[in-house]
């Protein structure tokens, strides 16, 4: 019986790992990240004050830039924001986000979030009137969206990129999303962080049936 109890906690033990690994691979494929700024930031169409927020993507597999931003505890979507890829060749083990400054007492832009581990990350797309003053402001391109786009023209709405200058290039000319010596690397890499948990799970039932038949066998040995 002592034997038996010891192997029941094993595999309580087990599932409980099993639920952790699901958690996490849930985080992954979403990017949820809780992150708190000591000041207010700007974000494409909204301002957010100084606080703590949720960052994750929305739940789409065919395109995974579009991030929203909820309140920290995840009850209230504050916004929906369009992003491009944006590549880099070494991650880091933290999040990484990067900010526009703006002159005077105006709040710093996010321009792009990269999750820990990943060479890939989300270049935000601004509204064209607010991406010609921010290019102008800090010397750099910035996506933009042509038109005010809806919940459900997010993915198609066309896309352009604005010079310092003020002048309009295609995004896909102007803004190099995916370096030509990192596209293997990072292509490889992306491929694990899709992947659905649902495998996952249905390798935990077919363990568990296992186990319940190693239990059966067990018990009939010490009756």
């Amino acid at each position: 019986m002592r034997f038996l109890k010891t192997v029941s906690i094993a595999i309580a033990f087990s599932l409980l790992v099993g639920m952790f690994f699901v958690s996490a691979r849930a985080d992954q494929w979403n990017k949820k990240t809780i992150l708190t700024f000591n000041q207010p930031i700007e974000v494409p169409g909204k301002v957010l004050p100084a606080g703590t927020y949720m960052f994750k993507l929305f739940d789409s597999a065919s395109y995974r830039h579009i991030v929203q931003i909820w309140n920290e505890d995840g009850t209230q979507l504050i916004t929906t924001v369009l992003a491009i890829p944006n590549y880099r060749l070494e991650p880091t083990g933290e999040n990484v986000m990067k900010f526009g400054e703006m002159p005077g007492e105006a709040p710093s832009t996010l321009r792009a979030w990269f999750y820990p581990g990943d060479n890939f990350g989300q270049e935000f797309v601004y509204p064209k009137p607010r991406a010609i003053e921010l290019a102008a402001a800090s010397k750099v391109i910035v996506p933009a969206e042509t038109v005010i786009p809806s919940e459900k023209t997010l993915t198609t709405v066309p896309l352009i990129a604005i010079t310092p200058e003020k002048k309009e290039e295609p995004v896909t000319e102007a803004i190099q999303t995916l370096p030509l010596t990192a596209r293997a690397t990072s292509t490889a890499k992306e491929l694990p962080t899709t992947g659905s948990p649902i495998p996952l799970i249905g390798l935990l039932g077919i363990l568990l049936v296992g186990a319940g038949f190693g239990l059966k066998l067990l018990a009939k040995q010490f009756s």
